[in-house]
């Protein structure tokens, strides 16, 4: 250990008798030790190690008001994961002595009256290996900060890549930017709604844009088209939700798994008709199930060049009524009973008037 590192090590000497404070102070001082706290009173440990952690405690067992066995104990009641080794300082040497101290969390003895050369040892080698492990506790902290940075970095560019590929998708579709973030806080509100926990719908906040992203593979004579689609044109359009798995797949972050799951299941409907794999009831994805229902009413509450916007009251009457066939009965139970909140959001999020 590099001799001023340890130099500048924090000591706490503890002891009733001013003689004993003033030698040691002599002793650790001749080897240039610049930190020594000297405390008479027990009583005033804890409040001068709350006001900065020794790196050395050096303790007499035998003090009026707290003897050495309770300054232990209320040290160790601190939960300090980096508590300094302890040395006891006593004239006793018998058996049940030491195994009581060592039992209360002391590290080491040194026995009176002092040696100097046995002491200046033992505090060197308890210093080193204590300021080893503080300088591991700390290089540990601070690997964690910069994993946390990176995370964090990584979850934000995530999150930049799906906003941009969403919004890639609006270009492609004639939805508009306030469509996607209806229907991503109407999906959040409702998996929040039904037990999801806070980051989980966090998650299907961020990724539920996703859902149409495999529309940016359809031909625009198909997506565009002002007319009724005929069935080779639907047959077309019902595979960009496997072009959307397509293009979100290959990354095992939450994030992108939810979207893709998301993107894969949307379309499929409580009794089997919907596609693209014709799944029904519980085997669709529970967030697929959330975010049709999202969808579609926000879909229907909007206008379009091709169609009107339907009256709230209507579009909450056809969802409702698609329970069992088209939707979740779960998820419409909870749609319904949160009505007031989706209908704030959809307010918030008005379309610009023309």
């Amino acid at each position: 250990m590099n001799e001023q590192l340890r130099n500048q090590a924090r000591i706490f000497i503890i002891d009733d008798e001013p003689a004993n404070l003033k030698l040691l102070g002599k002793m650790l001082g001749s080897r240039k030790y610049q930190q020594l706290v000297a405390i008479q009173d027990p009583r005033q440990v804890l409040e001068r190690y709350r006001a900065g952690r020794p790196d050395l405690i050096l303790l007499d067992i035998n003090m009026p008001h707290l003897d050495g066995y309770q300054v232990m104990a209320q040290l160790k009641a601190l939960d300090d994961p980096l508590l300094p080794p302890i040395v006891i300082l006593t004239a006793q040497h018998g058996r049940e002595t030491l195994l009581k101290a060592l039992a209360g969390g002391a590290r080491d003895f040194i026995g009176k009256p002092f040696d100097m050369a046995e002491l200046l040892m033992r505090v060197n080698n308890l210093l080193d290996a204590h300021l080893a492990h503080r300088m591991l506790h700390d290089q540990k902290g601070i690997l964690e900060e910069m994993v946390r940075i990176r995370t964090d970095e990584l979850t934000q560019t995530r999150l930049q890549v799906v906003r941009r590929l969403g919004r890639a998708a609006e270009y492609r579709d004639n939805e508009t930017g306030y469509h996607i973030l209806r229907m991503s806080e109407y999906s959040a509100l409702l998996a929040r709604r039904l037990g999801w926990s806070d980051a989980a719908s966090d998650l299907m906040l961020n990724a539920s844009p996703m859902h149409d992203i495999g529309k940016i593979g359809i031909a625009d004579a198909v997506l565009l088209k002002p007319g009724q689609l005929d069935a080779d044109e639907m047959a077309i359009i019902r595979t960009h939700p496997e072009i959307g798995a397509s293009i979100l797949a290959g990354d095992e972050s939450d994030l992108l798994r939810l979207a893709r799951t998301i993107a894969l299941s949307h379309h499929e409907k409580w009794d089997g008709s919907g596609y693209p794999a014709g799944l029904a009831g519980l085997a669709i994805p529970q967030a697929g199930r959330i975010v049709a229902v999202a969808d579609v009413f926000d879909a229907l509450t909007s206008r379009r060049p091709y169609k009107r916007a339907w009256p709230v009251d209507e579009a909450v009457a056809w969802v409702i009524g698609s329970a069992g066939s088209h939707f979740d009965p779960e998820v419409i139970g909870c749609f319904q009973a949160h009505l007031p909140e989706i209908i704030a959001i959809r307010d918030q999020h008005q379309e610009p008037q023309d």
